[in-house]
């Protein structure tokens, strides 16, 4: 049930700070994610007709569920690209038309009262939205494409394996006080794919990742002997309900077991003014008790300013954010 209490309790504060994770439920209403849903159905119908044009699908159904399609989908197709429906953009082949969702309903939920109040619990009221993001879609593990490499983009087949979230930034950032805020759009269970921890693994620091040659999963990995996978909790979580966890959890997705789509965020914050781990990417300043006037409210601003660096890295290459290497010790 959506409850009105501000922020997190005394408990829950302790709970993040001795585990590195909490999870909060009844965060945001789920019927604030509508708007979301609609975004995403149009974007599957336009994906859907440029599969069709190209014969990589051959029927598709606008009038069915969207979950229904998206399983459509990918059971002909192998995958589903799901750039057009993610907030970020990746390391290579960046075009001035690369598709990315910058979609009202997105930039709201990362606004939205509620999780910054959760937010700011944990880091205090001057927020900051870091902008390494995602929206995921995970389909059912029994329709994943084993020839699908995570190097060709972040597909709906991929699954995260163990990592850190302090792994994907620039070593300038390795004290920023980073938190992720992973907010379930549909129930998410341990059938159907739900994220697991190793609870007080953020207090060592960050590990060493390798990059994943296999292609199983995504590119960076905690390799198993660095995992103490007896302590591995699950986190199931009901849609609205949020998971916050520090940059060095440790965490992976389940696999999905279901019949079903999990759909999540992963949304990220920190006191505003340090360092992002992807200086090259546009953030902003999410509240400000200090100074309001500096909160970004406009949707048409944040819009641009991904645009205008989709300009710049569709003329020279992104910077590198990856500091593992493949020959590192741990790696063997």
């Amino acid at each position: 049930m959506y409850t009105e209490q501000l922020g997190l309790t005394r408990t829950q504060v302790e709970q993040f700070e001795t585990d590195g994770f909490v999870v909060v439920e009844d965060v945001i209403d789920p019927e604030y994610f509508a708007p979301l849903m609609s975004d995403y159905s149009d974007i599957l119908d336009e994906v859907a007709a440029d599969l069709l044009s190209h014969g990589e699908i051959s029927t598709y159904d606008p009038t069915a569920d969207f979950q229904e399609r998206v399983l459509d989908v990918v059971r002909q197709a192998g995958t589903l690209d799901l750039g057009p429906f993610d907030i970020i953009l990746l390391q290579q082949n960046v075009h001035r038309d690369t598709p990315m969702y910058l979609g009202e309903a997105a930039f709201n939920i990362m606004r939205h009262p509620r999780l910054l109040d959760a937010v700011e619990s944990l880091i205090g009221p001057e927020i900051y939205s870091n902008p390494i993001q995602h929206i995921r879609l995970k389909v059912p593990l029994n329709l994943h494409d084993s020839k699908y490499h995570w190097s060709q983009g972040l597909g709906v087949s991929n699954t995260t394996s163990w990592h850190q979230d302090g792994a994907v930034t620039t070593e300038d950032s390795d004290d920023t006080k980073m938190i992720t805020a992973w907010v379930a759009v549909t129930d998410v269970t341990e059938e159907n794919g739900c994220l697991a921890v190793i609870p007080q693994s953020h207090i060592d620091g960050l590990a060493g990742h390798c990059v994943n040659p296999s292609g199983a999963g995504t590119g960076l990995v905690i390799p198993d002997h660095l995992i103490p996978v007896d302590k591995m909790t699950p986190l199931p979580v009901r849609a609205g309900g949020v998971i916050l966890f520090a940059r060095h959890t440790m965490h992976r997705a389940l696999p999905n077991v279901s019949d079903s789509v999990r759909w999540s965020l992963d949304l990220r914050y920190q006191p505003t003014g340090q360092p992002t781990g992807r200086a090259f990417f546009p953030g902003f300043v999410a509240r400000s008790r200090k100074d309001p006037s500096s909160e970004l409210h406009d949707h048409a601003a944040w819009v641009k300013s991904w645009h205008e660096v989709r300009e710049i890295f569709a003329e020279r290459a992104m910077p590198k954010y990856n500091r593992w290497k493949s020959d590192a010790p741990w790696c063997a």
